[in-house]
């Protein structure tokens, strides 16, 4: 009797796994690889056949001649994907503070000459730890360090920074953004 209770209940779990947890998936896969084929792959950029990142995780750079993303909130490395989080530091914390204040010593250290205020993305993680962008003003912020590390002039630098710009989603969600990957690829690619 309690066999033929339970037989209905297993059998559905079975059918359900089986329909929810593989074949269900293994179709939207299969769908976001065809149409999605890029995103499905992680956006993954390879330059000269050797893969050097994705456009969807942001990279620590701290070359003078290379632009600077947002700081990771990932640990022990930055920018570490298995790692994704926020610093969870609220804004009266000492430490958000802390780190707020060396971020800015560091950048003004980095490019003496910039008398702008530091754009607050330039010292402050995001929600993830991960963002591979920035605003234009953050990249317009470091154009004159990177043109003097390069050697180029800083209206060269400025052109690639506006040819990286990209606006907003679908035109009206969200703002304008750097991908700073691709701006530092483009910028070794100059001559």
């Amino acid at each position: 009797m309690l066999l033929r209770s339970i037989r209905p209940a297993l059998s559905l779990l079975v059918a359900m796994t089986l329909l929810l947890g593989l074949a269900y998936p293994a179709l939207i896969t299969g769908i976001a690889r065809v149409a999605f084929a890029d995103a499905a792959d992680g956006s993954l950029l390879v330059r000269d056949g050797k893969l050097v990142g994705s456009r969807l995780i942001g990279q620590a750079f701290s070359d003078p001649k290379y632009f600077w993303g947002r700081p990771s909130a990932t640990s022990p490395q930055p920018y570490n994907a298995l790692a994704s989080s926020g610093s969870n530091l609220g804004p009266l914390n000492p430490a958000l503070i802390d780190n707020v204040k060396a971020g800015v010593a560091s950048l003004q250290a980095a490019d003496p000459g910039q008398k702008l205020p530091v754009p607050v993305e330039l010292v402050a993680a995001s929600a993830s730890g991960l963002d591979p962008e920035i605003s234009p003003a953050a990249a317009a912020w470091q154009a004159g360090r990177v043109a003097q590390a390069r050697g180029m002039p800083v209206a060269a630098v400025q052109a690639l920074v506006a040819a990286h710009t990209s606006g907003p989603q679908l035109g009206f969600i969200g703002e304008a953004r750097v991908n700073v990957l691709e701006l530092n690829l483009a910028l070794d690619a100059q001559p």
